[in-house]
C-alpha cells in the first residue's frame, strides 16, 4: 500500500485537490472523516497540509459531480499545462532568435 504514496503524480495535495477538481475545503474534510480519502499529514514552515491519494479524490469527484465533470476537469488541467508550455517555448524561441541574429550581425552576415 505504501508504493502508491511514492508514486510519481500519484499524490496530491488538499490545495491542489481544490484548484484542479473544484473541491472545497470542508468537502475534503467531510471525506477524510469519512473514510473516503486516505491522507497524511505533512507540515512545511509550521503549516499543515494533507497528502492526498489522487485516485480517491478522483473518485470521490466522479460520486460528487459525475464522470463528465472529471472528464472535463482533467482535459482542463491538461490544456492549462500544455498552454504554459507553450508559453514556455515561445519565450526561450525568442531568446534564441535574438541571440541568432546578435551573432549573424557580429559575423556581417
Amino acid at each position: 500500500m505504501d508504493s502508491i504514496w511514492k508514486e510519481k503524480a500519484g499524490t496530491l495535495s488538499d490545495k491542489s485537490a481544490r484548484q484542479e477538481f473544484g473541491l472545497t475545503q470542508q468537502e475534503i474534510y467531510d471525506a477524510m472523516r469519512a473514510g473516503k480519502l486516505q491522507f497524511r499529514q505533512h507540515n512545511m514552515y509550521g503549516n499543515a497540509w494533507f497528502r492526498l491519494l489522487r485516485h480517491e479524490v478522483e473518485a470521490l469527484v466522479k460520486e460528487k459531480s459525475g464522470q463528465d465533470h472529471l472528464h472535463r476537469k482533467k482535459l482542463q488541467k491538461e490544456l492549462t499545462t500544455l498552454n504554459k508550455e507553450a508559453r514556455r517555448i515561445k519565450s526561450r524561441l525568442k531568446a534564441i532568435e535574438k541571440r541568432r541574429a546578435e551573432l549573424m550581425e557580429e559575423l556581417g552576415e
